[in-house]
């Protein structure tokens, strides 16, 4: 780690940083969010005398991706961070101002204070996966979105006509995005395989298996609650003193990818998956309702993908009967 730290307020157009010196000195400047202002940024901190910089940004989306990946290239630690800490860190130090200067120095100071984990960007061959994935994501829901509006009552005929062209081209495009997908992955025999195993799991298809693999592959999880804690999946206790008792309840607070793949799968799992539905059979007679069983085998359905992909062998009923 560094001593000199910058935070970095990202947008679609622009990025804010504020760099916070060894020395105690502060700078700020902006710069266009494509490569003529990452190169400005780089001859920024040359002149500032600033690198190594440990740099910080938030995890929003593709916005801040080939930025935090040119600074990695260029040799400077980065750290891309849940949104959610650095807005836990602004309210612990009661911030009411919000701008994208002031944004910017409260992620420099996040980074000094908390020296969160360094990042390190995916393969291109994952990132490539990755980009195809969430783009079929995104188009399946502007399917479902017009299905919907296909069945209200009253359409004129030339918005039908229209809802129905629409919902043909999406699912044209689906398609091909489909096709793109199988194709990248019989170029890449490394990631079929990894897809292989994860496909070994009773419950988990190959569409779901390629959303397991483009959020969870090639992430630095040591043990099977640190992805469910990623995917927001793990029980949070509302208890305090004598008076606050709530029921705990997810978290939700992580990688909802995860989270909406693995529902249907676990439905399925609990029928047909003989782990998985010994598991819910014994929630049930323990008087956990519905909606917390299937929480708990989406859990159990991550860690055995974890296991899978982390010990390189495909499921075994009986192996994991016996740990269960």
């Amino acid at each position: 780690m560094t001593d000199n730290v910058l935070g970095i307020d990202i947008a679609k157009g622009k990025f804010d940083v504020v760099l916070m010196r060894a020395d105690g000195k502060r700078r700020w400047r902006t710069f266009a969010n494509r490569a003529e202002g990452f190169e400005a940024l780089r001859g920024w901190l040359d002149q500032q005398g600033a690198r190594p910089v440990h740099a910080c940004l938030e995890a929003t989306g593709t916005y801040g991706l080939a930025l935090a990946t040119f600074l990695h290239q260029a040799g400077q630690p980065v750290s891309v961070v849940n949104p959610a800490c650095i807005k836990a860190f602004a309210d612990s130090e009661l911030k009411r101002t919000k701008t994208d200067k002031v944004d910017a120095g409260l992620i420099a100071r996040f980074c000094r204070a908390m020296r969160p984990a360094l990042w390190q960007p995916p393969s291109p061959e994952l990132a490539t996966l990755q980009g195809l994935v969430r783009r079929l994501e995104s188009l399946q829901e502007m399917a479902v979105q017009e299905r919907n509006r296909l069945a209200a009552p009253g359409l004129t005929a030339p918005v039908k006509e229209s809802l129905v062209r629409t919902r043909e081209l999406l699912e044209e495009e689906m398609k091909r995005l489909r096709s793109q997908i199988e194709d990248h992955l019989k170029g890449h025999p490394r990631l079929k395989q990894q897809r292989e195993l994860l496909t070994s799991i009773i419950g988990v298809g190959p569409t779901t298996a390629n959303v397991l693999l483009a959020e969870i592959w090639e992430r630095d999880f040591e043990k099977a609650r640190e992805v469910a804690a990623y995917a927001g999946l793990v029980p949070q206790e509302r208890q305090s003193g004598s008076s606050v008792r709530g029921k705990a309840r997810l978290s939700k607070k992580g990688n909802q990818r995860l989270r909406k793949a693995l529902y249907w799968p676990a439905i399925v799992a609990m029928r047909y998956n003989p782990v998985l539905a010994a598991f819910a059979r014994r929630l049930r007679e323990a008087g956990k309702p519905k909606m917390v069983a299937i929480a708990a085998v989406m859990r159990k359905l991550l860690h055995l993908a974890f296991g899978v992909l982390k010990h390189q062998r495909p499921f075994d009923p009986n192996w994991t009967a016996c740990r269960a």
